[in-house]
């Protein structure tokens, strides 16, 4: 409408008043509701001509997109296992922090492992107190068997001198029961050496490795425990918490509620626009935004990237070929804008529906000096019909209550 008005006062306007003043025709009499598209043919089709090439500029170099909004993503609140809920500990649109619990399952069986993982961790603890002794013990027939061997030894070596001598006293009968001694006796060190070495073994490497396994299966144990305990993953609001002792909670088919994380530091906002404006919306060019929950503010925006493919052209692989005019839908691309002043934002909801129009800035080009003059001239009325888009959106930012409460009904 605006863009007619304006047209029209550089077509209709100067065609009527020639015809007016120096042709003498009047409104009413010569130029009446059947001649006036003869008598003004000229302005009006020039407006038209002049209002859609109007309308096509400005919504061109200055996009607009009513498909705006910040998105967020909510947390399922589910337990990793299967239970039954024993007992409560938040209430509903309660805030929350990351690792606060939230309920507690049943965890008789869990609570029954961790018990006997920590017994049969005491029992090889104690096992190892006892192979300690058993060492003490195995070391004691160690030495007894070579004090043994060693006192064989030395009556062998006596009564062996005294038989290579000659003499009466020693019996070769009895140096061959010696030797045969000896032997018994060095049989019996090895003996006690290999027990010695047997408990060392179980002691160093056997015992050690069954108490780590038993406290790798205490610490499972007190995990699968843990897990009965549901904690908040991250910081934020619980919703749609109506869970209550007795009920049944599964991972898969009944979760216990959502949580809606804290805003972060920087909200984004993601816009879609035709993709006959993909060349005009560019990282850093600036937007404005109004929102529905915020009616008769609008916001300056920048955009802070631009999605570089589009989301209807995108396919995975199945079990039957693509035909190509099944993705006629043309599809938006999407642009990401934040707040050029983030405190104007602290007062719109995540989800909220919001317009907003992007504009073409030519400042730069303008300062190039070698720019010609039609060039010159072209840039500067890209700059200033975005006034017009603009207008229309303090406009619609203004009627946007009006719209939705009055001409609705809503």
């Amino acid at each position: 409408m605006f863009e007619l008005l304006l047209c029209s006062m550089f077509t209709i306007l100067p065609d009527y008043l020639v015809r007016r003043y120096r042709q003498g025709k009047r409104i009413g009499k010569e130029i009446n509701l059947f001649s006036v598209w003869y008598e003004l043919r000229y302005g009006i089709t020039a407006c038209a001509i002049l209002t859609l090439s109007l309308i096509t500029l400005i919504f061109y170099f200055h996009p607009s997109s009513h498909n705006v909004g910040s998105f967020f993503r909510t947390l399922t609140i589910l337990p990793e296992k299967n239970g039954r809920v024993v007992e409560i500990y938040v209430d509903n649109d309660r805030r929350v922090k990351s690792g606060e619990p939230l309920f507690r399952l049943d965890d008789r069986a869990e609570t029954e492992s961790v018990e006997m993982a920590q017994q049969e961790v005491e029992q090889i603890r104690a096992q190892m107190a006892v192979t300690e002794a058993d060492l003490a013990v195995a070391q004691g027939n160690l030495e007894q068997a070579q004090g043994a061997y060693e006192q064989v030894r030395e009556e062998l070596s006596v009564k062996a001198d005294l038989l290579s001598r000659g003499t009466n006293a020693v019996s070769r009968r009895e140096v061959e029961r010696l030797e045969v001694a000896l032997t018994t006796r060095q049989g019996g060190v090895n003996s006690a050496k290999a027990s010695v070495n047997a408990v060392q073994t179980k002691m160093e490497t056997l015992l050690p490795a069954q108490l780590s396994s038993a406290e790798a299966s205490l610490r499972a144990a007190q995990v699968a425990l843990g897990k009965t305990v549901v904690r908040a993953g991250v910081d934020g609001i619980v919703q749609q918490f109506a869970l209550q002792i007795g009920d049944v909670v599964n991972p898969l088919l009944r979760p216990a509620g959502i949580l809606i994380p804290d805003k972060p530091k920087e909200v984004v906002f993601q816009a879609g626009f035709q993709q006959v404006s993909a060349q005009v919306v560019k990282v850093g060019g600036l937007a404005e935004m109004t929102c529905a929950s915020l009616p008769f503010e609008v916001i300056p925006m920048v955009f802070s990237s631009v999605q570089p493919v589009i989301a209807a052209g995108q396919f995975r692989p199945t079990d039957r070929l693509l035909d190509i005019t099944e993705r006629s839908a043309p599809g938006t691309f999407l642009a990401k804008m934040v707040p050029l002043y983030p405190e104007q934002i602290k007062d719109v909801p995540w989800g909220s529906q919001c317009v907003a129009n992007a504009y073409t800035n030519t400042h730069d080009q303008l300062e190039d000096p070698e720019i010609g003059a039609g060039r010159w001239m072209f840039l500067h009325m890209v700059q200033t019909v975005g006034v017009v888009h603009a207008l229309l959106l303090r406009i619609q930012a203004l009627l946007w209550p009006v719209q939705t409460l009055v001409l609705t009904g809503h």
